[in-house]
């Protein structure tokens, strides 16, 4: 018996120890903020402000009154320009998905994927059936390359600290060089320690 209840007191005073580490499930749409570092608030946000201007500019009309067809476009090199690990896929994903479905423009893969897909080609001439293997020399070239970049501004003085990011996206005919459309987006933070408020 005072063996049981020397058990029983250790495991509920394990148990009770145990109340480091708690986790709550957030909304992917819900703004967190704890770090002021860029997140994946500030990663929706460009996403969504671009999606929304890039669609509705000319160069969609231009190029369908000029060509009868929809462009097609390919993600390029978006650079980390900044002083902070930005994983800029986050947010030219969400670009390209939702071009994509818009119904406006075709995608194709960007230039990493279009490497790894030139070589299963290759495999297939190797070890596929004749009935199967896919051709060469029949890829859908793009129209319209998505370059950019994402930038920051720190200013910070004794626990205070702005830090502004501004995000350039450009589309860029293949052909003629010419820049068909320009976005940015800028977004600003204020951090403290303290009592400190902007």
């Amino acid at each position: 018996m005072i063996r049981t209840c020397a058990i029983l007191v250790l495991v509920l005073t394990l148990l009770g120890c145990g109340g480091g580490r708690q986790v709550t499930r957030l909304s992917p749409e819900s703004t967190t903020d704890l770090s002021g570092r860029w997140n994946d608030t500030d990663s929706r946000l460009v996403a969504q402000e671009m999606i929304s201007d890039c669609l509705m500019r000319v160069w969609l009309t231009d190029f369908a009154a000029a060509h009868g067809q929809k462009p097609v476009v390919t993600v390029g090199t978006i650079r980390n320009m900044s002083n902070e690990h930005i994983n800029t896929e986050t947010f030219t994903k969400d670009f390209e998905r939702e071009l994509i479905n818009s119904g406006k423009v075709r995608f194709v893969a960007s230039k990493d994927q279009r490497s790894e897909i030139r070589e299963e080609r290759q495999e297939q001439y190797e070890f596929a059936s004749r009935e199967t293997v896919k051709r060469l020399r029949q890829e859908t070239g793009a129209d319209f390359v998505l370059l950019g970049s994402v930038k920051t501004i720190l200013d910070q003085v004794e626990g205070k600290k702005v830090v502004f990011y501004q995000t350039d996206l450009e589309l860029i005919n293949v052909e003629s060089m010419e820049k068909a459309w320009i976005g940015t987006k800028k977004i600003k933070k204020g951090i403290s320690q303290g009592e400190w408020k902007l």
